[in-house]
């Protein structure tokens, strides 16, 4: 940042972590209520709690706070009254007590507990038409009923046993163990039957008079309502599933996991009766594809879903829309012409057409695909739009949009009104402002090599100009298939940029929003396309007369480490790297990562020979930031273990005979593939541009106990 700039959020780190985020998004069947969730640094700095405000779909209202859960609430839906159910831990009670679904009615006072579960709930659902509610919970894989798995939890929990034996794969996810309980659904039969405790008015953040609940008021009822488990025999099958509930509400369709082969698991959906939990097949995982995210339409009689096909050794993914016919079984696909892969679908509520999102050059537009014709038209430009519901009458859709230049807000598009050819999109009275950038972004392209477009997004700080170019920061994105397109409050280029750097945030090959093509260009060659794509656009880059060409970093997390790391061993251009959460050695990767059955489709043995970083070594001349949480399953800590130890004893600059070296390892114990607590988010980016700041700008070297506390 340059002396005489203002400060923004982003000049001082404890300014960054507390402001607030936004998540999730919901609508009442009326189309009147939407509530979102908003994310707070917790009093003590340890954590973020989520609290549910609701907007005004109009936009004429300001935001106003409905919850104030001491340890916050989330999965925020509406019953078909108008009452917000939510999934809160009930305030007060033990580290260990187990959330539960809670519900708001709609005319305001106080929360009352709807269901419990000795696992927890963890997630609602409510059918559009009917109301019938199903929530998720997890049991233990030979429980009966509810009360059967709380006395097999008791008798755990007394014994003091935490082993978990298994009979197949895969065991982790993530960041958490998988078993001994496994997801199933159940549905809420019956209505709680206490009477809710007193509480006082409040007021809320906008200064509007509210009754809210609050953390020691939250009622506690004697008599919840009777969970009936759906999904007895479920075993793994739910395990990270998606599921929809027909608007009648006597029926479901849910992704169900199968296991094939010894390693392997292939998912199809099923169809399954509310009132007698029978099950039967819709769509069964083959030799080649799986099925995904299914959505029934509004008046039950068809089904929509993403069908992948299986990646190969010599071919990537391939994720479809397809539409299927309950009565009759045809089925088709549905945007055949269009070289984009669906995110997120909602159905308009006359059947006619459905709204989805999807990566697309650099952003994350809504379009509108025609069941009739399958044609796809794009709706939005700017931002990327997460979250969509559709509101009851389809003259818009409301949605959480982002770009780099601000985080999520709450913004309504209308169907029926367009500006410059596209939807009108209005920024409604959110419970959060955007916060002041310390500079500004613009895009950068190029040619790669064999003729293919090539773009990226380039933060640069206020005052950057040919008389005082800023240095420059590569910053490589995970995936590998994704984009660089919205906010992101764990990967910030704002806090560089505060500091006078340039971030450079490319989608070279193997990213999506570019068609299939831009996939297959990276498919098994990871140290091939997507590296020569990076260094082509970074030169694009330092072309700029704003760029200081002679001060450059390269830093990345997960597959951006892994990109780190070959960076590393094949050129020294850049005078630092960060290598976060990366992959060091393919062949130690592949069988210790939490699912290694998807990796091998792609890793064969040829290919972890050909690109495993580790292999370059000696070639390391740059001083390396290496990056790594003990709790991360997805890229085991083994891999950052095997990266230190081979960078102290065998890269081109290796420990010293004092011990000393110049590259650094910054651990945590606690965290996984991310960095997630405030404390600890705050300790990554000191140390990334203290160390970044020391390699290319000349700076004192790393002080320890003014980065880490």
């Amino acid at each position: 940042m340059t002396p005489d700039a203002p400060a923004t959020p982003f000049s001082d780190l404890d300014d960054f972590v507390a402001l607030p985020r936004l998540g999730g998004l919901a609508l009442s069947p009326d189309g009147l209520r939407l509530v979102t969730g908003v994310a707070t640094r917790h009093p003590d700095g340890d954590r973020y709690v989520t609290s549910l405000w609701e907007v005004d779909p109009l936009g004429q209202v300001p935001a106003r706070r409905l919850t104030r859960g001491a340890k916050g609430e989330s999965q925020a839906a509406f019953a078909s009254d108008g009452a917000l159910l939510f999934v809160a831990t009930r305030p007060g009670g033990d580290d260990d007590e187990k959330a539960r679904l809670w519900e708001l009615s709609a005319g305001g006072g106080e929360a009352r507990t709807l269901a419990s579960h000795p696992g927890g709930i963890g997630s609602v659902t409510v059918a559009r038409g009917s109301g019938t509610v199903l929530v998720g919970a997890s049991a233990f894989v030979r429980s009966g009923d509810v009360a059967d798995d709380a006395e097999r939890r008791k008798v755990r929990d007394d014994a003091k046993v935490a082993a978990i034996l298994h009979d197949g794969y895969p065991i982790r996810y993530w960041d958490h163990d998988l078993g001994p309980s496994m997801p199933r659904i159940y549905a809420l039969d019956g209505t709680p039957t206490a009477a809710p405790v007193a509480q006082a008015s409040g007021t809320d953040a906008s200064g509007t008079d509210a009754h809210v609940p609050h953390p020691a008021t939250l009622l506690d009822d004697a008599t919840p309502a009777v969970l009936r488990d759906l999904t007895p025999d479920a075993g793994a099958a739910l395990d990270d599933s998606a599921w929809d509930l027909a608007p009648d509400g006597t029926w479901l369709v849910a992704e169900w996991r199968v296991p094939e082969g010894r390693a392997t698991l292939g998912t199809g959906l099923v169809r399954i009766d509310v009132t007698t939990g029978e099950r039967t097949d819709l769509l069964t995982a083959d030799a080649t594809h799986d099925h995904h995210a299914p959505r029934v339409s509004p008046d039950g009689t068809h089904l929509v879903w993403v069908r992948s096909e299986r990646s190969t050794p010599s071919a990537g993914p391939r994720n479809e829309l397809w539409l299927l016919d309950l009565a009759t079984g045809d089925r088709r696909r549905l945007g055949a012409d269009w070289d984009g892969w669906p995110g997120q679908v909602a159905w308009l509520p006359d059947g006619s057409g459905l709204v989805m999102t999807s990566d697309w050059q650099g952003r994350g537009p809504v379009f509108r695909v025609d069941v009739a014709s399958g044609d796809v038209v794009r709706l939005t430009d700017e931002g990327v739009f997460t979250d969509v519901v559709v509101a009851p009458d389809g003259s818009a859709v409301f949605a959480l949009r982002s770009s780099w230049e601000h985080p999520a807000e709450v913004v309504r598009v209308a169907l029926d009104v367009t500006e410059g050819g596209f939807a009108q999109v209005t920024a409604l009275q959110g419970p959060a402002q955007r916060p002041a950038l310390p500079g500004t972004l613009t895009e950068v392209t190029t040619t790669a090599a064999d003729g293919t477009p090539l773009r990226a997004w380039l933060a640069l700080p206020d005052g950057a100009s040919a008389d005082a170019p800023a240095p420059l920061v590569l910053w490589i994105h995970g995936g590998p298939l994704g984009s660089w397109n919205g906010w992101s409050w764990r990967w910030s280029p704002w806090l560089l940029v505060a500091q006078g750097w340039a971030v450079l945030l490319p989608d070279p090959a193997l990213s999506t929003g570019y068609g299939q093509a831009m996939i297959e260009r990276g498919w098994g060659r990871w140290g091939a396309e997507p590296y020569t794509d990076l260094l082509a656009i970074t030169d694009a880059a330092e072309a700029r007369p704003d760029v200081d060409e002679t001060r450059t970093a390269a830093m990345g997390g997960s597959f951006g480490g892994y990109m780190a790391n070959w960076v590393a061993g094949h050129t020294d251009r850049f005078r630092a790297i960060v290598t976060h959460a990366s992959l060091w050695s393919l062949e130690t990767f592949l069988p210790t990562t939490d699912h290694a059955s998807y990796w091998a489709r792609e890793m064969t043995p040829e290919m972890r020979a050909a690109w495993s970083p580790h292999r370059s070594v000696g070639e390391i001349r740059t001083p390396m930031l290496v990056v790594h949480g003990d709790k991360d399953y997805r890229v085991p800590i083994g891999e950052g273990l095997s990266l230190w130890y081979s960078l102290l004893s065998a890269s081109g600059l290796p420990q010293e005979a004092d011990g000393s070296t110049v590259h650094r390892f910054l651990y945590f114990p606690d965290e996984n593939h991310w960095v997630l607590k405030p404390q600890h988010a705050k300790v990554w980016y000191a140390t990334v541009r203290g160390f970044l700041a020391q390699h290319v700008l000349g700076a004192d070297p790393l002080d320890p106990v003014a980065t880490l506390g």
